[in-house]
């Protein structure tokens, strides 16, 4: 049986990371842990410190002060051993553009020890790009440049797949794709993934935990779902009826409140609790979400300030 100190240990621990270029400090005594099996999302606003973070984690700029462990090596100390265990997508995916995107992973995959033709293939069908591979990039849509960014991220099986800002220039559909296949990532091959993106509404979709970061600091940490759910948790939400005390009795849960009935439910069980109402004879006037999205819990926290 696994030890459970196993279980929930850290894939990336971010140890009072701080960044500093002359006089100005980019970074603050950042403290941050990333448990295994999530998408876990990267929020701030505009020169938050989000890339700045990222580029320190795979090493492309060095830490001031503290230090950053990937499966338990330091970036600073072990750095070859670390990155090992990191795919990463820092701003857009640089492709050759005149080859196919069959022949990017292949000319990839000479770099990476242990990167055979059939994890290629693997890739190729976990991010669905299956019909097109064999296309010249010049070809594809920004959205599947973005997924053969992916691929290649993951050919060689890293425990952290980091991504900044991988949403830039998609379009809803292009976005709601990259959700599935990130979701699938998790699920099949158990990686954990580290986004940042400045579209609420996205992360609040997409990830299962969310950082808040503002002015280099980490401010909060909001868990947006239960790990591995498919649905954000249960929101609070109020049904105004015609008679309250009927109503809590007939659902037999929930409270009084406001003239109604609070409960906690999510989208498909407020459906249900409508008809159970309505069958019951009890007049519904109004179902409205008590529950803050992460929109307002980021606007508040962060003063209002705008994201990016």
């Amino acid at each position: 049986m696994p030890n459970m100190a196993e279980v929930v240990k850290p894939v990336a621990s971010l140890m009072g990371v701080t960044k500093k270029i002359g006089s100005k400090t980019l970074v603050s005594d950042l403290t941050l842990d990333i448990p295994p099996g999530q998408i876990f999302g990267f929020l701030g606003p505009n020169g938050a410190g989000k890339t700045t973070t990222i580029r320190m984690m795979v090493g492309l700029i060095s830490i001031s002060r503290g230090d950053i462990l990937i499966c338990g090596r330091s970036i600073k100390d072990h750095f070859e051993e670390a990155v090992a265990n990191i795919g990463a997508i820092v701003e857009n995916p640089e492709m050759y553009k005149f080859l196919t995107g069959y022949q990017n992973l292949r000319q990839y995959a000479r770099m990476v020890p242990g990167v055979d033709q059939k994890r290629i293939h693997e890739v190729v069908e976990l991010v669905g790009l299956g019909q097109r591979i064999h296309d010249k990039v010049k070809t594809y849509s920004l959205g599947m440049r973005q997924r053969l960014g992916v691929a290649q991220a993951l050919l060689h099986r890293p425990k952290l797949l980091i991504l900044d800002e991988p949403t830039n220039g998609l379009d809803p559909q292009g976005i709601r794709e990259l959700r599935d296949y990130l979701r699938r990532l998790c699920q099949e091959e158990g990686t954990t993934v580290f986004v940042s993106s400045h579209l609420l509404s996205e992360m609040e979709l997409m990830c299962d935990t969310v950082a808040i970061i503002q002015n280099g600091k980490l401010i909060d940490v909001k868990q947006l779902k239960a790990v591995g759910a498919e649905l954000p948790p249960a929101r609070e939400t109020l049904f105004e009826v015609s008679d309250p005390e009927a109503a809590l009795a007939l659902l037999g849960s929930g409270k009084l409140q406001d003239g109604g009935i609070a409960v906690a439910a999510d989208r498909e069980a407020i459906a249900e609790l409508n008809a159970k109402l309505v069958a019951g004879g009890i007049k519904v006037y109004g179902i409205r979400v008590l529950s803050r999205s992460l929109e307002d819990q980021f606007l508040e926290i962060t003063g209002g300030e705008g994201i990016g």
